[in-house]
C-alpha cells in the first residue's frame, strides 16, 4: 500500500478561557455521587482541555462581524459546562488533532475533546468517558466523481487517492476499507476539503456531521456512502488513571443531557458552523494567519 504522510506543522498552543454557551452553570455543585473536591487536575483550580479547532460543528472558530475569531462548537460548550460543574476554570489548548492525542498521552492536559471515538487502540494512552454524541463515518468526494467513487470498494485502487486526517479514526478506516488506495494523511480536515475541491484527492473519509457542515459551505461536496464502524459516537479522552476525574466527567455529561444543555449546544454549534468560520490554528497573535484567509468560509 502506498501512502504519502504529510509532516505536521509546528503546533501552536493557545490558552482560551471559554465563556460562550455556559451562562447557566452549576457553579461546582451537584446532586451526584462524585466527590468533586477529590478530583485532581494538571493545574489546581483549572480544567485543561486539548482540542483541534478544525472540526466543525465540534470545534472551530466563529468569525464575528469585525472579523474576530472566537473558539466555538458543541465540544467547547460542553467543556465549559464540565468545568463549571466541577467548579474549575476552563483552559483550552489548541493543537492539531495528533497533538490532542500526544497531550493526553503525556498527561499534559486533563481532557481531550476533538470528536474522539473510543477506539480500543487508544486505551493505552487515555481513558474514555461515556459517549456523549452519536455520529457516523462517511466517504466523501465531489459531485462530478460521485458515480465513480461511490463506495469503499470503488476507491480501493492504487490509482485512487484517498484522504484522511492524521491520527484519526478516519485514517484507520481508510486503511481498513481501502488498503490498496493511495492513502494521503493530512493534519487538518480543511486541508482534505481543499485537496478534494482542487482535484488533488479523489475521495476522503470524514466524520458524517463534519462532512455535512462542510457540504453547507461547499455544495460541490457529495457524501456518497456510510462507512461501517463498530463504535458510533464521540467520547472525551481523559488523562489515564484519573478515576475521580473520569467519574466527574461522566456525571457532568449525564447532567448536560438531562437538563437539555447538550442538545442546545449542538443546535447552536450547527447554526454557528453554517456562518462565517475558520477551521485551523491561529497565529501567535491569536488571529487567522494571512496565508490561511481562504480557509475562512461562510
Amino acid at each position: 500500500m502506498k501512502k504519502r504522510l504529510f509532516a505536521l506543522a509546528l503546533v501552536g498552543c493557545m490558552a482560551f478561557s471559554m465563556t460562550a454557551f455556559a451562562e447557566e452553570s452549576t457553579e461546582g455543585t451537584s446532586e451526584g455521587s462524585v466527590d468533586l473536591s477529590a478530583v485532581e487536575t494538571v493545574t489546581d483550580g483549572k480544567l485543561t482541555v486539548a482540542t483541534s479547532p478544525d472540526f466543525a460543528p465540534y470545534e472551530f472558530y466563529a468569525i464575528d462581524e469585525d472579523g474576530t475569531p472566537s473558539l466555538a462548537g458543541f465540544d467547547m460548550a460542553l467543556a465549559q459546562y464540565i468545568a463549571d460543574y466541577m467548579g474549575l476554570e476552563l483552559e483550552v489548548v489548541t493543537v492539531d488533532f495528533d497533538g490532542v492525542l500526544t497531550e493526553l498521552q503525556t498527561k499534559s492536559v486533563d481532557l481531550g475533546m476533538a470528536g474522539l471515538s473510543p477506539d480500543p487502540v487508544r486505551e493505552a494512552a487515555m481513558d474514555f468517558s461515556d459517549i456523549y454524541y452519536e455520529g457516523g463515518q462517511s466517504l466523501v468526494t465531489v459531485k462530478d466523481n460521485a458515480d465513480t467513487y461511490n463506495s469503499t470498494d470503488a476507491v480501493n485502487d492504487p490509482s485512487v487517492s484517498v484522504g484522511a486526517q492524521t491520527g484519526s479514526i478516519q485514517l484507520d478506516l481508510a486503511q481498513k476499507n481501502s488498503p490498496d488506495a493511495d492513502i494521503v494523511s493530512l493534519p487538518k480536515v480543511t486541508d482534505i476539503i481543499s485537496e478534494l475541491l482542487a482535484g488533488k484527492l479523489d475521495a476522503a473519509y470524514i466524520e458524517t456531521d463534519v462532512a455535512k457542515s462542510y457540504q453547507k459551505n461547499y455544495p460541490d461536496l457529495e457524501i456518497v456512502a456510510d462507512v461501517p464502524y463498530d463504535v458510533v459516537g464521540s467520547s472525551i479522552g481523559v488523562s489515564k488513571g484519573n478515576a475521580e476525574l473520569l467519574a466527574a466527567v461522566n456525571e457532568a455529561i449525564a447532567a448536560a443531557k438531562a437538563d437539555g444543555s447538550l442538545e442546545e449546544y449542538i443546535a447552536e454549534a450547527n447554526a454557528l458552523a453554517s456562518g462565517e468560520k475558520y477551521e485551523g490554528l491561529l497565529d501567535e497573535n491569536g488571529e487567522v494567519a494571512a496565508d490561511e484567509t481562504e480557509a475562512v468560509t461562510e
